[in-house]
């Protein structure tokens, strides 16, 4: 059984920087697709990044030079490492890794960016 918890959410001014962890359990290996997801108020869950056997990808041209994702995998964490937030990241930001087709999901951890 796979299991996801996010921390590292919180309250943060425009411009200020917040880092982002997901821990794992289970049988967990580098060539399994992790990644963040998140999800404003009103709006659809949008795919920010993923990382697999060491190469990140952007799905978000908004983050790309602001984040950066990466991941410890002898401690099976995921991280993303925000930087020079707007009030548009606000959002509940979620983890997910990919097993076979079939996704896991942490229980989200809230970023809230204040002008």
């Amino acid at each position: 059984q796979v299991q996801l918890v996010e921390s590292g959410g919180g309250l943060v001014q425009a411009g200020g920087s917040l880092m982002l962890s997901c821990a794992a359990s289970g049988s967990i290996f580098s060539y399994h697709t992790m990644g963040w997801y998140r999800q404003a108020p009103g709006k659809q869950r949008e795919l920010v990044a993923t990382v697999t056997n060491g190469v990140a990808t952007y799905a978000l041209d908004s983050v790309k030079g602001r984040f950066t994702i990466s991941r410890d995998n002898a401690k099976k964490t995921l991280y993303l490492q925000m930087t020079s937030l707007k009030p548009e990241d606000t959002a509940m930001y979620y983890c997910y890794i990919r097993i076979r087709l079939i996704d896991y999901w942490g229980q989200g951890t809230q970023v809230t960016v204040s002008s």
